[in-house]
């Protein structure tokens, strides 16, 4: 394979050649984050989640080396159900796709990805962060400082518990990245509505955030991302006394198994997995949905500013 260009679904295509609404989707979720069978179903309400908004879904991901920026569906059950699907972040992409393989592309690929596509609109379920153990491993993900690079909005329920979520918010703003609560000003904490942090800022609609991006663009002066923290509603959310004992539960069983480095995440995810009886990854579904629909009608509502602007 000799051409590395992107390669755009026939359906993203028409919609940016019109400058119509589009939001990047990862497919790590798809391959990594839930387990199968429930991965490829759930990859399917997200993207219709995004239509019923008024959007076109461009889930983004990496088919036998090739960049793909809308996935089909064919593309799409092959990541979700493929054995030796890699996780690819931004450092990986070139390599990944010079080695021909089937990746899955993380928040930071994603976003860097879409930025390059001109999709300007990502929904995730939550970000990834600074971890707990930062101060002796320099464990940060890279999403942080990818944000910090590009002018993409991303619709997120903040970062999960299992991070060190003051320390995450610190960083991002050491970085240049900015953060606004949608209708809140308390950082959600993912599976939970409140976090535990102030905000500094808060918009209380899709129209107001496409105002923030349309103030970005036409400044020319902030070149990061924006972070609109979306909170589940507190009956959505996974019980606070469960998941802070399962988090307290969680890392007394990483310091006793002696788990460090990447293995963190997945571990902790899967103890609050099997402790809450699934509870958690009907929580994360509920999210990852609600982001898709609050990010498809910031997608639309900036297409119309577009429009007016150029009536």
């Amino acid at each position: 394979m000799t051409d590395f260009h992107l390669r755009y679904g026939t359906e993203v295509a028409r919609a940016l050649r019109e400058q119509g609404p589009v939001v990047a989707l990862e497919s790590t979720i798809v391959s990594h984050g839930l387990p199968r069978p429930d991965n490829l179903r759930v990859a399917r309400q997200i993207e219709q989640a995004v239509r019923d908004a008024g959007a076109v879904p461009a889930t983004i991901g990496m088919v036998a080396g090739e960049l793909v920026v809308g996935l089909d569906d064919a593309e799409l059950t092959r990541l979700a159900t493929a054995d030796g699907v890699t996780k690819l972040s931004v450092r990986d992409l070139a390599v990944a796709a010079a080695s021909g393989a089937d990746g899955a592309t993380t928040v930071a690929a994603t976003s860097a990805v879409a930025a390059a596509a001109g999709i300007g609109v990502f929904a995730t379920g939550g970000l990834g962060g600074v971890h707990r153990e930062a101060a002796q491993t320099f464990d940060e993900s890279a999403d942080l400082v990818t944000l910090a690079r590009t002018p993409i909005a991303v619709v997120c329920a903040g970062v999960k518990s299992i991070l060190d979520v003051g320390a995450t918010l610190e960083r991002l703003e050491t970085l240049g990245v900015a953060v606004v609560g949608y209708r809140t000003r308390r950082f959600p904490g993912f599976f939970i509505t409140d976090g535990g942090f102030d905000l500094d800022w808060s918009v209380n609609s899709p129209e107001r955030v496409a105002d923030v991006l349309a103030a970005r663009e036409q400044h020319r002066a902030h070149h990061g991302g924006l972070i609109v923290a979306n909170p589940l509603p507190t009956d959505e959310q996974l019980d606070p006394d469960l998941h802070d004992r399962t988090l307290t539960e969680g890392l007394a069983r990483l310091e006793r198994d002696g788990v460090t480095g990447k293995a963190v995440t997945p571990y902790l995810l899967a103890h609050f997995h099997s402790a809450t009886q699934g509870a958690s990854l009907a929580v994360n579904v509920r999210i990852i949905l609600r982001n898709a629909d609050l990010a498809a009608r910031i997608a639309v509502a900036a297409a119309q500013r577009r429009v007016d602007a150029s009536a």
